[in-house]
């Protein structure tokens, strides 16, 4: 994980899991916590979900599929 991903992991007011490739077909879900995040995800079974760290400022960074 490179600092920038750190930073907004260790600084995340939220967690986003958005899955889809085109904006027409777009999921995306808001959560407190990672493991909540990663829970949403793993229902779907196929490590394609993108898991986003959000801090306060709206910075974020994509911090793993799952």
């Amino acid at each position: 994980m490179i600092p920038w991903e750190q930073n907004c992991l260790d600084n995340a007011q939220y967690f986003t899991a958005v899955r889809g490739n085109r904006p027409s077909q777009r999921i995306k879900q808001q959560f407190d916590t990672l493991d909540q995040a990663i829970k949403f995800a793993k229902a779907y079974g196929d490590n394609r979900t993108m898991i986003y760290a959000v801090t306060e400022t709206g910075s974020n960074a994509h911090i793993q599929n799952a």
